[in-house]
């Protein structure tokens, strides 16, 4: 039975669910977060820790992160959580990873793209997964680290160059923008926001995040000018929240639970569990660009179809046509990074 609501002419996207604790998801579910005493590491890893589905949590960081796993370790659910510390045992925190998860690297500030980002954590990502294509390379992939437009690429062309690149297992995690359309869209029309599902494809930044807002189910209309504000409004959704912090962070609280949702569909998938569907910034024959985000069907072995963008609106093309010369330049410039300095 499908978890996502399905419509003959819609597509199926994400879907806010209560989170079941049904017991017969028995399968031991190694998660694995690298960057866990960060801003987003923290509250995802307490999230994870919730999760009955989650049997084992390792914690990786260069500093910290052995007292969040010692507190992590005080609550009172399934998973069993260690804590790793430093570049000597990141390949120990890695060992039998079923899932790896990577929001490590440094967050935006005031003032700042996510392009400005690139240069420390390009690196990050890339020696990060070059552990992992070392020691789990079966590993399913989830990277967070901004420039997701960039970095996801990154990591690609690093398991490609291992010889162990499977694109079923890498998700750049744009679950995100599809919390925030829901949310966006629900406060705009007085709706309950459990019940909206909007899918969101393109890339993970600015004018590259797209809004389905024609295929949100229920259906919804807005006057052209309201679109519009809506769609800007989610495009630039993580600079509104940088603002607002002054300077003392940015999304770090939602994005944990983005991922976290994320990660929830995705071990459920693994589990046998049908009808599991996020949107995610994947490898794609679907427009020119490379990689593309989309609606993914998952299952046991990552990615079992992408169910692509469906029909779109004239506003939505112009949306994607504005999109795609930056994210195909993001792209771009994560595989010429790693062509210019992986060994």
């Amino acid at each position: 039975m499908l978890s996502r609501v399905a419509r003959p002419t819609r597509l199926l996207c994400v879907v806010k669910e209560q989170y079941s604790t049904n017991r017969n998801l028995t399968r031991d579910v190694q998660v694995s977060v690298l960057g866990a005493a960060g801003g987003i590491g923290q509250p995802l890893a307490l999230l994870l820790k919730q999760m009955p589905v989650v049997s084992h949590l390792n914690l990786y960081d260069i500093a910290h992160v052995m007292g969040v796993a010692s507190d992590l370790s005080h609550i009172d659910s399934r998973a069993r959580v260690q804590g790793f510390l430093g570049p000597d045992h990141l390949h120990q925190c890695l060992e039998g990873s079923d899932i790896v998860l990577i929001p490590a690297g440094v967050p935006r500030k005031p003032g700042m793209t996510r392009d400005d980002l690139f240069n420390t954590n390009a690196g990050i990502v890339r020696d990060l997964t070059d552990a992992v294509a070392r020691v789990c390379p079966r590993a399913m992939m989830g990277i967070i680290t901004n420039p997701v437009n960039s970095t996801v690429p990154i990591a690609s062309e690093v398991l490609d160059k291992r010889g162990v690149y499977d694109a079923r297992r890498v998700f750049g995690i744009t679950t995100l923008d599809v919390v925030r359309s829901n949310t966006f869209i629900a406060e705009a029309k007085g709706l309950d926001v459990s019940k909206i599902n909007v899918p969101v494809i393109g890339g993970h930044s600015g004018i590259t995040i797209i809004p389905l807002i024609s295929q949100c189910t229920p259906p919804v209309s807005f006057p052209p000018e309201d679109r519009a504000r809506l769609s800007n409004r989610i495009q630039n959704a993580g600079t509104e929240v940088v603002d607002a912090k002054a300077g003392a962070g940015s999304a770090t609280l939602s994005m944990a639970y983005a991922a976290a949702e994320f990660c929830r569909s995705l071990i459920e998938a693994l589990n046998g569990y049908e009808g599991k569907v996020q949107c995610a910034f994947v490898r794609s024959d679907e427009t020119e660009a490379k990689y593309f985000a989309t609606p993914v069907l998952l299952g046991k072995e990552g990615i079992e179809k992408n169910l692509g963008m469906g029909k779109l609106l004239d506003f939505e093309v112009n949306l994607l046509k504005a999109a795609m010369p930056e994210l195909m330049a993001n792209i771009q410039k994560g595989e010429d990074f790693v062509a210019s300095t992986y060994k």
